[in-house]
């Protein structure tokens, strides 16, 4: 079952030949795997350099919450927001305040046809036990888990900044880009056979 990438976060209304979205995700005990199928008239990543302004180039955000507990998450490991940039580095906040790779959480490839990107993603469950440059392990899923769960799309079509920010889920109020800070925004997946 595909489910739909057409909440506007932030940035203009725009067209389904500029963005459309969709995903579908599905589980084993070691990892989620999402692929998303992306409509972008413009692939567009304006820095080499991983660590600088991510969210402004084009690229999927997974947000996680592994004991779907919500709240802040800012600068802590109690949810991750994962960026995932087209050439496959993951970043998120760390709690040192600066972008950091977390490349060894997320696993992804990307193939584009015309203006479709299909991007296949296995992600990594980490607990908010987890510690920057410690030996950490993954959580092992189960039937019945709940997990905090958002997925996102930056989309920018060659600005200075992203144009748009596309989510999955509604967020309420005048501020709709707080996925980065409160997981409480999360819808939750539960995971079945």
């Amino acid at each position: 079952m595909s489910y739909a990438l057409d909440q506007r976060w932030l940035g203009d209304a725009y067209t389904s030949d500029d963005f459309e979205g969709s995903y579908k995700l599905c589980w084993t005990q070691e990892a989620l795997y999402l692929m998303v199928e992306i409509t972008d008239d413009v692939l567009y990543e304006q820095y080499a350099d991983p660590l600088k302004l991510w969210w402004d180039d084009d690229c999927v955000e997974v947000f996680i919450d592994e004991d779907n507990s919500g709240g802040e998450h800012q600068y802590n490991y109690n949810a991750f927001a994962y960026h995932v940039a087209l050439d496959g580095n993951v970043v998120d906040m760390s709690t040192e305040k600066v972008g950091k790779l977390y490349n060894d959480h997320v696993q992804s490839k990307h193939t584009t046809t015309g203006n479709t990107t299909i991007w296949e993603l296995k992600i990594s469950i980490y607990d908010d036990t987890y510690k920057d440059d410690s030996t950490n392990t993954p959580v092992k899923l189960t039937t019945g888990k709940k997990i905090g769960f958002a997925l996102a799309y930056c989309d920018n079509d060659s600005s200075v900044e992203r144009e748009n920010f596309i989510g999955s889920i509604p967020v309420e109020g005048e501020d709709k880009n707080r996925g980065w800070i409160d997981a409480g925004i999360f819808g939750t997946i539960l995971l079945k056979n």
